[in-house]
């Protein structure tokens, strides 16, 4: 049988970081008690007028400058008729035809390779509401806080090829949304979701039949439901079975898609230019100041990273992903008193770890880049251990000060002096014969526990590698 392949296009909905809500002055947060943060405008109630929030325009077209889209100067708003439950005027107001961004592409890297997504638009519209079910309750409660939060979809041409490359897309469109400040990006909040369409087809051949997936509340939830959905259709074509075009809703705990709704016979959305608002016209002044905005972007940080810092793709992304941690990892390597590999491994390691464990940022911590540069440089230069160089970096986080005296005051500082290391090494081969008589017979996993007992000895002070070596060459010299 002819190879298939399966071709993905996403559909991402990311909420936007605004004060307001779009179309109302309501607050635009998470959290609040149900039906607190809702008005005329947002519940629908006949007889209000909505009005388009300014800045969901400017995020919009600051994605589209990420994404390398095209800018249309003029867009419009659309009504999109459909039957929402928790959408009260049972239309959403949406852009259709002239969405706010049109063509465009993102860069990502996929096993050392450049890897160019189609953007095929992004336009915005109103979030709908959200229905709670318990069983508590004898029937569904509706809470419209969300109503009207403001969306931007990021829809993509059906450029992506596996669960690995979608993953890794949506990992980037999430790190560039953090970067230019419009989404929080929180998935356990709903701020960012996705829609997944799978096709399957033989290589070379036209596009297959999709199917949609909807309810992937996850990234690794999305890369679950194509995996399922490649093997699903792969089946059915290997038994000759029609694929047909469907909704189909992803069930993360059973780990299966089932049929929602057939497209053939899906209500049309009878889509038409809403009445109630005006063309959104931007100014090329405008259109520019708001891409002279955009910093570096993480795609191209992890590049960078990897070209000229020597880290691989998971080093790369970890620091780029998030703006403090790329912040911190470029000043401390512009202080040039360490090897970029040195401030890598400790933000990866215990910066990360303490931000994960206590949910803070690095600016809340009392960490400085200049601190943390002379950290790695003492750590280089052997002047602390690598476990010393922990309990400073702890010190720093939480307290702050300088790094020399943070050593003095601690007695961490290593002692490489040669008489001391020899005398150390002597007594350490005299009080353990066993141990040194093991290494002298081949056993050379003895030499771990020589060093070991001259670094209780020492208090942790004794250069690590210095006593290694000088051990070995005594027992060496006694065979």
């Amino acid at each position: 049988m002819t190879e298939l392949e399966s071709v993905i296009g996403l559909e991402i909905h990311a909420e936007l970081k605004t004060d307001t809500k779009i179309f109302c002055g309501c607050k635009n947060s998470f959290g609040a008690e149900p039906n607190s943060q809702i008005c005329p405008v947002c519940m629908g109630l006949p007889g209000t007028l909505p009005r388009l929030n300014s800045k969901v325009c400017d995020f919009a077209v600051k994605m589209g400058h990420a994404l390398n889209c095209e800018i249309n100067r003029v867009s419009r708003m659309d009504r999109k008729n459909y039957f929402y439950p928790d959408l009260p005027k049972a239309y959403q107001i949406s852009q259709a035809d002239i969405p706010i961004c049109g063509k465009g592409f993102l860069e990502i890297l996929v096993d050392g390779n450049v890897r160019r997504i189609g953007i095929t638009r992004i336009h915005i519209e109103e979030d709908a509401g959200k229905l709670i079910h318990d069983d508590e309750y004898n029937g569904t409660l509706c809470d419209l806080n969300r109503c009207g939060v403001p969306l931007i979809e990021i829809v993509t041409e059906p450029d992506i090829r596996s669960s690995e490359e979608a993953h890794i897309f949506l990992e980037n469109i999430r790190s560039i949304l953090r970067y230019i400040g419009i989404s929080d990006c929180k998935m356990q909040e709903g701020s960012i979701r996705c829609d997944v369409n799978v096709s399957m087809r033989e290589k070379g051949a036209p596009l297959g039949t999709r199917c949609e997936l909807k309810n992937v509340n996850s990234f690794s939830a999305a890369v679950r439901g194509i995996e399922y959905e490649i093997k699903r259709q792969t089946s059915l074509i290997e038994n000759n079975e029609q694929i047909e075009r469907e909704t189909r809703r992803w069930d993360d705990k059973k780990g299966i898609s089932t049929l929602m709704r057939n497209k053939e016979n899906a209500q049309d959305y009878r889509f038409f230019p809403e009445p109630d608002l005006g063309a959104i016209v931007l100014s090329d002044e405008r259109i520019n100041s708001l891409k002279a905005e955009i910093p570096e972007l993480p795609n191209k940080k992890v590049i960078r990273y990897i070209t000229e810092y020597g880290l691989n793709y998971s080093e790369a992304f970890l620091i780029a992903d998030a703006p403090d941690k790329a912040e911190l990892f470029e000043q401390c390597i512009a202080k040039g008193e360490c090897s970029p590999r040195s401030a890598a491994n400790r933000i990866i390691g215990e910066i990360t770890k303490y931000m994960n464990d206590t949910g803070k940022s690095i600016a809340e911590t009392k960490l400085t880049a200049s601190e943390l540069s002379k950290l790695c440089c003492a750590a280089e230069k052997g002047i602390i251990s690598s476990s010393s160089a922990k309990t400073v970096l702890t010190h720093l986080i939480i307290n702050g000060g300088d790094v020399a005296e943070i050593i003095e005051k601690l007695g961490l500082e290593q002692n490489s002096d040669d008489d001391y290391l020899c005398r150390l090494a002597d007594d350490v081969i005299s009080a353990n014969k066993k141990s040194a008589d093991d290494f002298k017979n081949g056993k050379t996993n003895a030499l771990g526990h020589l060093v070991g007992q001259a670094m209780k000895l020492s208090k942790g002070k004794a250069d690590p590698q210095k006593i290694k070596d000088i051990i070995s060459n005594k027992l060496k010299m006694e065979e």
